[in-house]
């Protein structure tokens, strides 16, 4: 209870001070929320609460380079959801909004504090499964992918198929259930020289909403609680689709690029990894998908950075996330030091509930 009242003062000063208002309204809500914790253990956080506490969530988030626009942020108050049925359809409903056509909106459903959990990751994610010659999709989805299919869902055995969602509440029994195809944008990727590109039949998903997270503000947790932004294109480039424990993409387009693999000297993985990324960037540009480079998106955290010294706060932030996994020397990230306190409002990682 002591450490709930702590850290709804402090995140009640914080706001309170940060939005201007005065400290009579500061206190008297501080009243209010000490007279509730002491009668129920717990508090209710408001609309405006919840709305700014999560953006503070992100403006705060070290490892992401993108909190730029953490004021952007579109937040759904999903508190009052009680069935599995109805935390469904909004989350299809945070889909279609994000999505928005391709002209992605960051956003954030938070649902109620009290036992809800959504089991993926992320909440369009794709498959992988084991067979007697290796993996077909995603490698890293393989044991969620096992889950659902004990839960009853049968995949196409495809490398691209889109897992269902898996919704718990309490202790009962998780219910599964499939995203219908018209809310999934998809990108082909192809590369703006090697028409060969497309042979490879490679895809992504448009908008990347964790969901596996959890929120904390102001003492309250919300394991529930899927948020996005849009990707830069070395997630997809130079991560999911190009590490070895990935869809490790590399090998075969340095085939196509006819480059030397037998010599690490040949630089034939930096060279084939560029043209993954180009063509990555291009794609999404091209299907009017909104998508950030790494030059950019280093730019961007660059103002967030005088921002946020000119709003008299430090920036914290965990380096080795921060800095690009192409070309990371050509930022200034790369060239600074960062102190990765953990501040909150934040979301924090927590235990997969299978």
């Amino acid at each position: 209870m002591n450490d709930v009242l702590k850290e709804a003062k402090d995140f009640i000063n914080t706001y309170y001070d940060e939005i201007g208002q005065s400290n009579e309204k500061k206190q008297a809500r501080l009243r209010e929320i000490e007279k509730e914790i002491l009668k129920k253990g717990c508090y209710e956080q408001t609309l405006d609460e919840i709305t700014y506490g999560a953006k503070m969530a992100w403006r705060n988030s070290n490892k992401c380079i993108g909190r730029l626009f953490w004021q952007s942020l579109n937040v759904k108050d999903k508190r009052d959801l009680l069935t599995e049925e109805e935390i469904f359809q909004a989350l299809l409903e945070h889909i279609q909004f994000a999505s928005n056509e391709g002209r992605i909106r960051p956003t954030i459903s938070v649902f109620s504090s009290v036992d809800v959990r959504i089991w993926n990751h992320q909440l369009i994610r794709y498959a992988g499964y084991e067979i007697s010659d290796g993996v077909v999709g995603d490698p890293d989805s393989i044991p969620f992918t096992k889950v659902c299919e004990n839960l009853g869902w049968k995949g196409d055995y495809s490398h691209f198929d889109v897992l269902p969602i898996v919704i718990q509440i309490k202790n009962n029994q998780p219910k599964l259930f499939e995203i219908p195809k018209e809310y999934i944008l998809e990108v082909s990727i192809r590369h703006p020289e090697y028409k060969w590109f497309e042979e490879l039949r490679l895809k992504w998903y448009a908008v990347p909403i964790i969901s596996s997270m959890k929120l904390e503000v102001g003492g309250i947790t919300y394991a529930a609680a899927p948020f996005n932004g849009w990707y830069m294109g070395t997630e997809i480039g130079a991560r999911n689709l190009a590490d070895d424990y990935r869809y490790n993409m590399l090998p075969a387009i340095a085939e196509r690029m006819g480059l030397n693999t037998k010599s690490n000297a040949s630089l034939w993985k930096d060279r084939a990894l560029v043209e993954l990324n180009a063509a990555v960037l291009y794609s999404y540009k091209e299907d009017g998908i909104s998508i950030v480079d790494h030059h950019t998106a280093a730019q961007q955290f660059k103002r967030f950075e005088s921002n946020e010294m000119d709003a008299g706060r430090d920036v914290t932030g965990n380096w080795t996330w921060l800095i690009p996994p192409v070309s990371p020397a050509t930022t200034h990230i790369f060239h600074k030091t960062f102190s990765n306190d953990k501040k909150t409002p934040n979301y924090f990682y927590q235990s997969p509930p299978y």
